[in-house]
């Protein structure tokens, strides 16, 4: 007879899933593919025989609810979906990490928590297809653009509306998913770290403090195109040399943010050709911290730098912005819960944020009480085959999102109380 709380079982699922939906290049479930719906299937018999109800959301998001005493809710939440050839843990740890605490609350609550208990697979977190994270839970928290997304397109030429409709979506109604945060008290997610923070201090897991925000931009510095062999150095207004300066200066400018980071990501200049001075470069600038007024100063000091090294090289600078999304700082007392829960588990605990997004940031920018827990990543990769986490770890994990289950259901209970 099965346990009803077996963390080894979820590491011989995990085994399972890959093996059904990977190949020697890696995890293959992109979102809105025929691979996806299979695993979403396999999950749909992993949660067969439980007391719980199941059902997808106008947003493709597949909702599993355990009923209790109070219709306020505990999520669990997490992805199967995956980007190509990609990691073996990212997301479906999470998602099949709750089911296993899902079990364990119906068997010794016989069926009936304190409070209702609910897990998530979201849809398309990791916006490999289309180019656009976390679908699911940014139409259910209200926050996706509807114009934009409707516009996107897959490399096939795709869009975005009409991929929904072969897998049974009805792209207008997305928002309407939105009805199932009515009674949503709290929200955990669990998943792996994809950094090297933990690894490089030897922890098992850590309390994630909430997520970056992201300022992300493209900047074009424009000079003259000139004969590389003609034009002395001191005539030439070389928009590569003002662009390279920002390199190091970005370095600075994290350095002194206390905790952000800040890349530039691509470089392209124009004629391109090593017989000209540089008439245009434009590099993309990335730019990340958990402190909205932090990351607003690395911004501004980013402008001002460029605007620095335009004047000095005699060339102009344009700014575009690309993408911005706030910080989503998670709830004080959750965080306290999951640094508990950390310890509990093995002794010591770490608290730290995520640079990569999560569907935990739209539950938090949607008034949601949320924290996440990080497990360690090996060599701090993600997003490749090699991804990996040891076994011992996985299973601690596992035990410490059930640490961090109970005792968010019981400050969800005890808060009811005193309403």
């Amino acid at each position: 007879m099965a346990t009803p709380f077996d963390p080894q079982r979820t590491i011989r699922e995990l085994e399972e899933l890959r093996d059904l939906t990977g190949d020697a290049a890696g995890a293959q479930r992109v979102a809105f593919t025929p691979t996806w719906l299979a695993a979403r299937t396999w999950y749909r018999d992993r949660i067969a025989g439980l007391p719980v109800e199941t059902h997808a959301d106008p947003a493709g998001n597949v909702w599993t609810t355990l009923p209790g005493e109070s219709d306020r809710a505990v999520v669990i939440g997490s992805h199967i979906d995956s980007v190509p050839n990609g990691g073996w843990l990212d997301g479906c740890l999470g998602l099949l990490a709750g089911v296993e605490v899902l079990r364990r609350i119906s068997e010794e609550y016989a069926g009936k928590p304190p409070v209702t208990v609910r897990v998530v697979d979201w849809a398309d977190e990791e916006g490999a297809r289309f180019g656009k994270s976390l679908f699911g839970s940014a139409a259910c928290s209200g926050n996706l653009d509807l114009d934009e997304a409707g516009a996107l397109v897959d490399k096939q030429g795709v869009r975005l509306p009409d991929a929904l409709r072969e897998v049974g979506i009805d792209f207008e109604r997305v928002k309407e998913s939105g009805r199932e945060l009515a009674n949503v008290a709290a929200y955990l997610e669990l998943h792996i770290e994809q950094g090297p923070v933990l690894l490089d201090l030897d922890l098992p897991l850590g309390a994630v403090l909430g997520t970056f925000g992201v300022e992300r931009h493209a900047i074009t510095f424009r000079g003259q195109a000139a004969h590389s062999g003609s034009t002395p150095m001191n005539r030439r207004r070389d928009a590569f040399l003002a662009a390279a300066k920002m390199a190091q200066e970005i370095y600075a400018i994290a350095a002194r943010s206390a905790g952000g980071v800040c890349t530039i990501g691509s470089c392209i200049t124009q004629p391109g050709i090593v017989t000209s001075v540089v008439e245009e470069c434009r590099i993309t600038l990335d730019q990340r911290h958990l402190d909205a007024a932090a990351l607003a100063r690395m911004h501004a000091e980013a402008r001002e730098a460029a605007s620095c090294f335009a004047a000095e090289g005699g060339v102009d600078v344009v700014w575009e912005r690309l993408w911005h999304i706030d910080p989503a700082p998670f709830h004080p007392e959750l965080i306290a819960f999951a640094d508990e829960a950390v310890r509990e588990t093995c002794g010591t605990s770490h608290r730290l944020p995520s640079g990569p997004l999560h569907d935990a940031a739209e539950m938090a920018m949607a008034g949601v009480p949320t924290v996440m827990l990080f497990v360690q990543s090996l060599k701090g990769i993600s997003h490749n085959k090699i991804e990996d986490t040891r076994r011992e770890h996985l299973d601690l994990a596992v035990r410490a999102l059930d640490r961090l289950a109970e005792k968010t259901m019981r400050w969800v209970a005890s808060t009811q109380r005193s309403d």
